[in-house]
C-alpha cells in the first residue's frame, strides 16, 4: 500500500491478549490506546507488557533505549478516547457474543467514518458481530495467537460483506506486525481454532484413557510432530474454559456430537481449574513451571 493507512490503533481489553496486541502495535511506533472496563485492567495490562519488555533486556535481546520510546506510544484510555481517531480499532474482550455485540455498537457508533474493526475472537461469528454495526463491511476478524509478542500468524476472517480495502488493511497491518496472515471464511472455529480444539479434546480423552501421562503426550507431539508446544500444554495456557466454549459451539454449530468436550474437560472446568490463569489445569502450574497432576492419567 502507499502512505500508511495506519497512524493509531484503539486496542479494547487490556488482558493477556490485548495486552499482546498492544504491545507488538506499539513497537512498529503506532499511537497505541488501550482501553479496559474493569478498574486496574490497563494498569495490569501495562504492567503485563512491562515485564515482557524487562525480561527482554535482561538477556540481551531487547534495547532498553527501544522500551524508554515504546513505552511513550501506550496511552491509557477511555472507550471513546481509544476510538475516536484510531485508523484500526482491535477487540480483545472475553469470547462472549452479548459482550462483543455491545461494544461495536459503541465502536460503530464512536469510530471515524474510513476506521477498521477487528475483532480477535477466535471462534465466533464475525458476520454476527459485523450485525451490530451500520458498516458490516469494515468489520474482519483479526485472530492473534498467544503470546502475541512471540507468535508469527495471524489469522483474518473475512465475512460475506467484509470489504476488500478491509481485507488490505488488516493484511497490512499483520505484515507490520511482523506476522503471516492467513485468509479464511466465516465459519465456525475457522482454520485454527477447529483444528487446534479437536487435537486438544482428542489429547485430553488418551489422558483420561490412561494412554500416557500428560507431559508424555505433549513431548509426542513436540518431538514426533514438531509442533512449538504439545495440545494440554496449550490447553491450559489458552484456558480450558475457552477451549470447552470452542467445542460447544462447534457441535451446536455443526450438529456434530463428536464435537462435544470430553467429560474430563467439563470435569474440570467445573471444579474451576481452568489452566495456568488458575495455577491449576491439565498441569499444576506454578511461577511458570509445570507438573503432571497425580489425579489425572497415568
Amino acid at each position: 500500500m502507499g502512505d500508511s493507512p495506519i497512524g493509531t490503533v484503539g486496542v479494547i481489553g487490556a488482558g493477556t491478549m490485548g495486552a499482546g496486541i498492544a504491545q507488538v502495535c506499539s513497537q512498529i511506533g503506532w499511537e497505541v490506546r488501550l482501553h479496559d472496563a474493569l478498574a486496574g485492567g490497563v494498569e495490569a495490562g501495562i504492567l503485563r507488557i512491562e515485564e515482557f519488555w524487562s525480561k527482554g533486556v535482561q538477556k540481551g535481546k531487547t534495547d532498553p533505549k527501544m522500551v524508554d520510546k515504546w513505552r511513550l506510544n501506550i496511552i491509557p484510555s477511555t472507550l471513546e478516547q481509544a476510538v475516536s481517531g484510531s485508523d484500526l480499532i482491535i477487540e480483545a474482550v472475553p469470547e462472549r457474543m452479548d459482550l462483543k455485540s455491545d461494544i461495536f455498537k459503541s465502536l460503530d457508533r464512536l469510530a471515524d467514518e474510513n476506521a477498521i474493526l477487528a475483532t480477535n475472537t477466535s471462534s465466533l461469528s464475525v458476520e454476527e458481530i459485523s450485525r451490530s454495526t451500520q458498516k458490516p463491511e469494515r468489520v474482519v476478524g483479526m485472530h492473534f495467537f498467544n503470546p502475541v509478542p512471540l507468535m508469527p500468524l495471524v489469522e483474518i476472517i473475512r465475512h460475506e460483506e467484509t470489504s476488500d480495502r478491509t481485507v488490505d488493511i488488516a493484511k497490512y497491518a499483520a505484515d507490520k506486525m511482523g506476522k503471516t496472515s492467513i485468509v479464511v471464511k466465516d465459519v465456525p472455529g475457522f482454520a485454527t481454532s477447529r483444528l487446534g480444539v479437536v487435537l486438544g479434546n482428542e489429547a485430553i480423552r488418551m489422558l483420561a484413557e490412561g494412554v500416557a501421562s500428560a507431559s508424555d503426550i505433549d513431548t509426542a507431539m513436540r518431538l514426533g510432530y514438531r509442533h512449538p508446544m504439545g495440545p494440554l500444554e496449550l490447553s491450559d495456557l489458552v484456558g480450558l474454559d475457552v477451549r470447552r466454549d470452542i467445542l460447544n459451539g462447534l457441535a451446536e454449530s455443526f450438529e456434530n456430537d463428536s464435537y462435544l468436550p470430553h467429560p474430563l474437560l467439563d470435569q474440570l472446568v467445573n471444579a474451576g481449574d481452568l489452566g495456568r490463569k488458575t495455577g491449576r489445569g491439565i498441569y499444576e502450574w506454578n511461577a511458570g513451571e509445570k507438573k503432571d497432576r497425580d489425579d489425572l492419567g497415568m
